[in-house]
């Protein structure tokens, strides 16, 4: 039960201490600059849009207002089967902005309404984009300086959240902000393994047509440029904003749903594991693969702990420092439930509430993984 116990708590320390810790030293040693340059290329925006008629106006308005030439920019937004105001908002958008518009008068998923919209495209960068998020002045411009470099295939933007004074904010936020320093560090020594999907872009001549069962597009269409030999890039300049779920519950199912796209990107991309074949295999293993089964770490590290107490005082203190660790959390989740207003200590909670939550999706993404996987077309 000690090994059981010590290589546990080695491979948990490994993939969210440890890992880090070595992409640190690489980025330092081994960092690659990106030759960035002032161009204008013709680029395409694409969103797909499902019901967003709260949203899609006003961020037709923000494209519009980007810092970037118009005659080099065409906008082109989809109505995937919505049922509300969404298509006849967008097409009176088009009438009076000159931007391009795409109808599927039935739901066809947003892989599907993508694939349609490129088809089309006239633009030598795509640009991806969700209807939600609003774009900072500069995005797209900085953006595009990163496709100077030849290398270059793909690109990722920063999404900031915001209202972070929610206890779901206080936790999604401060992981949001460790993923993102992943990705920069990944980025700086080669490729990061997936974009930001409400901000990201690709050259147009390495853009593959989505499979229409595909949940992770921002993943697959840059695991396409890496595994042509092109760098996939994290460039913070380009900047989205967003605002945070409401509750936990609600970024929880979000969190299952990329998790059920993480097992079915690996099953389309076998070969990036390939240490000899793929320039990102480390990363992969070490970032994605490993986080799928920490819950199931921490169990054993919990159940092994219990069985070695009388081994000596530090493991009466490892048990100890779980069960806080779990109380702690259970007492996030309860003072969300409660609505109570967080001021001060209990905004920490939500730090092992979200850490437990976010652990506890990759067990039901694996179940539903295995029971044949999620839809693409969902309800929000």
């Amino acid at each position: 039960m000690e090994i059981i116990f010590i290589t546990s708590i080695a491979i948990i320390a490994y993939t969210y201490f440890g890992y880090p810790l070595i992409l640190m030293v690489f980025s330092n040693l081994f960092a690659t600059s990106v030759k960035k340059k002032d161009i204008t290329p013709m680029v395409s925006i694409i969103v797909s849009a499902y019901n967003e008629e709260k949203n899609i106006e006003a961020k037709v308005a923000n494209l519009l207002g980007l810092d970037y030439p118009r005659d080099k920019m065409e906008i082109i937004v989809g109505s995937d089967g919505s049922t509300d105001e969404t298509y006849r908002i967008i097409k009176k958008l088009a009438e009076e902005n000159k931007i391009r518009y795409t109808v599927a008068f039935q739901r066809i998923g947003k892989p599907a309404m993508i694939n349609k919209m490129a088809k089309d495209a006239r633009g030598e960068i795509f640009v991806f984009a969700d209807a939600r998020q609003k774009f900072d002045r500069n995005a797209v411009k900085e953006l595009v300086k990163c496709f100077a470099d030849t290398e270059v295939g793909a690109v990722s933007g920063e999404l900031i959240i915001q209202d972070k004074d929610t206890g779901a904010g206080q936790g999604i936020g401060l992981y949001w902000g460790y993923e993102k320093l992943l990705r920069k560090m990944e980025s700086s020594i080669g490729s990061m393994l997936g974009a930001t999907g409400a901000i990201y872009a690709i050259r147009k001549d390495l853009f593959r047509y989505l499979p229409e069962n595909i949940i992770l597009d921002d993943i697959f269409t840059p695991m396409n440029a890496i595994m042509l030999n092109k760098r996939a890039i994290f460039e913070p300049a380009a900047k989205a904003y967003d605002v945070v779920s409401e509750t936990t519950g609600k970024e929880f199912i979000r969190k299952v749903r990329t998790l059920v796209g993480n097992f079915q990107i690996f099953g389309l991309f076998p070969e990036a594991f390939h240490p000899f074949k793929s320039p990102i295999a480390f990363q992969l293993f070490s970032h994605k693969f490993l986080r799928l089964f920490v819950f199931y770490l921490l169990v054993l590290t919990l159940v092994s702990n219990i069985f070695i107490l009388n081994r000596g005082v530090i493991f009466v203190l490892a048990l100890f420092l779980q069960v806080i660790f779990y109380i702690a959390a259970f007492l996030g989740y309860s003072l969300e439930k409660s609505g109570a207003k967080l001021s001060g200590v209990s905004r920490a909670f939500f730090i092992p509430y979200e850490f437990c939550a976010l652990n506890l999706a990759a067990v039901v993404a694996l179940r539903m993984h295995l029971s044949g996987g999620m839809q693409v077309t969902w309800e929000k």
